[in-house]
């Protein structure tokens, strides 16, 4: 069934549970299952792979290693591998392990950035200036996440315009995209619009991507407010992978397998092999 009004005609899915996804599982898992992970999503037609992030093992253990993974996975053209570096070391690591595109995160809210990177939000984003000065330099481009923009653990409630102006400070910089991650899975649908609502007063709709969790069954709902306002990138994790170790009660994110069905039930493409899939979320239902 194909939905009439705004809706956009495809979407982008960005997979994010080889990092996103699981970075907070019990387990650490071996680098052979993280490649074989990545292969699989490379083989379901996912064309944006968050393979890995270049941050303090001791921090994020189950993160160890991510320059093995790079180094080990069957790449495809065409395929952006991406990897999440907060700082200039993390930067120059990922670049040597082969990504071909980076991230940089800052937090909507205080709180949050000093439990998180133990540094205000203005000191964060200072510290992205190096890393985007050499991805320039490199020819990578840079995704900006920005998290907590529907509520924080610490401070509650997240002024939208707050939201507006740190994503149009994240566009200045340089990045190319800013992804408006609901990290605790509270957004209910007409917040979700809100919010993007207001973003796209200072960044242009097709730099918003969606990066919704599920605490409250609330993501797929959001998703579909949003994408009433245009938005079409969203960020999924393959079995609902995830959530934050610095972000107490927030669950998963929202499942890539939900998405696609929901997409396909909407008539929007997204280039991704649905059958294929259902053998990925399989594969990463042991590490959930």
């Amino acid at each position: 069934m194909q939905v009439s009004g705004d809706f956009p005609s495809r979407v982008k899915i960005v997979e994010v549970g080889p990092r996103d996804g699981l970075q907070n599982i019990s387990q650490v898992l071996p680098v052979e299952t993280r490649v074989a992970l990545v292969d699989k999503l490379t083989e379901a037609g996912l064309r944006h792979i968050e393979v890995g992030s270049f941050v303090s093992p001791k921090r994020v253990p189950a993160m160890a290693d991510s320059d093995k993974v790079f180094k080990a996975i069957k790449r495809k053209p065409g395929i952006i591998y991406s990897a999440l570096t907060p700082n200039l070391r993390g930067f120059e690591d990922a670049l040597a392990a082969g990504a071909n595109e980076v991230a940089v995160f800052c937090s909507a809210s205080e709180g949050f950035s000093r439990h998180n990177i133990n540094c205000s939000i203005a000191e964060s984003i200072n510290r992205f200036n190096p890393v985007i000065e050499q991805a320039q330099k490199a020819g990578i481009p840079v995704r900006g996440y920005l998290s907590c923009v529907m509520g924080c653990p610490y401070d509650g409630d997240v002024p939208v315009a707050q939201v507006a102006d740190l994503s149009q400070a994240l566009i200045d910089i340089g990045c190319y995209e800013v992804s408006l991650g609901d990290t605790l899975g509270i957004g209910t649908p007409l917040q979700a619009k809100a919010v993007v609502t207001n973003v796209a007063e200072k960044v242009p709709i097709a730099k918003i991507a969606a990066h919704f969790h599920d605490t409250h069954g609330q993501a797929l709902a959001n998703l579909y407010a949003v994408m009433e306002e245009g938005v079409a990138i969203i960020d999924a994790a393959v079995g609902g992978l995830g959530g934050c170790p610095y972000a107490p009660g927030a669950s998963g994110n929202v499942p890539t397998e939900k998405v696609l069905y929901m997409l396909q039930g909407m008539g929007i493409k997204t280039g991704v092999n649905a059958q294929y899939l259902k053998t990925v979320v399989q594969f990463v239902k042991s590490y959930r």
